[in-house]
């Protein structure tokens, strides 16, 4: 539902081992975008919406921000609840903290999800909702 966003990290190397490791179990991709960010989306030929992680400070960003310190929240699209369950485990083995096992959600109806906080403390879940769930 978005075009793009972003999050700034303090460690391009760890963030990118995190970050190729859940674009594997979501069947997603990385995808380089010069020495200071990479492109976290569907595929090359398909390259919108994507996620912009970096280590270049933003021009919008206010007076006294920095990176862990605006920690975003980005849900990612799974097809099934095997791949809640893959992101979460190449999550953890990636330099990921959990944030919430795979399970069902209270309240969301037919939901399942799992959290993670990234290297950087952005809370990054993936999600599988309807019959996948």
């Amino acid at each position: 539902m978005f075009d793009h966003t972003g999050i700034v990290v303090t460690d391009l190397t760890k963030a990118r081992r995190f970050y190729d490791a859940i674009a594997a179990a979501l069947g997603l991709q990385t995808i380089s975008n010069g020495d200071e960010s990479f492109l976290f989306g569907k595929s090359k030929e398909e390259p919108i919406p994507y996620l912009w992680i970096g280590t270049t400070r933003p021009s919008y960003w206010v007076e006294g921000s920095r990176a862990g310190i605006n920690q975003m929240h980005v849900a990612f699209r799974a097809d099934s609840k095997a791949m809640v369950e893959a992101f979460h485990k190449a999550a953890l083995e990636n330099g990921g903290t959990d944030n919430g096992a795979p399970g069902p959600r209270q309240g969301a109806g037919d939901y399942y999800g799992a959290f993670v906080l990234d290297p950087d403390g952005n809370n990054i879940e993936a999600c599988a909702r309807g019959a996948a769930a």
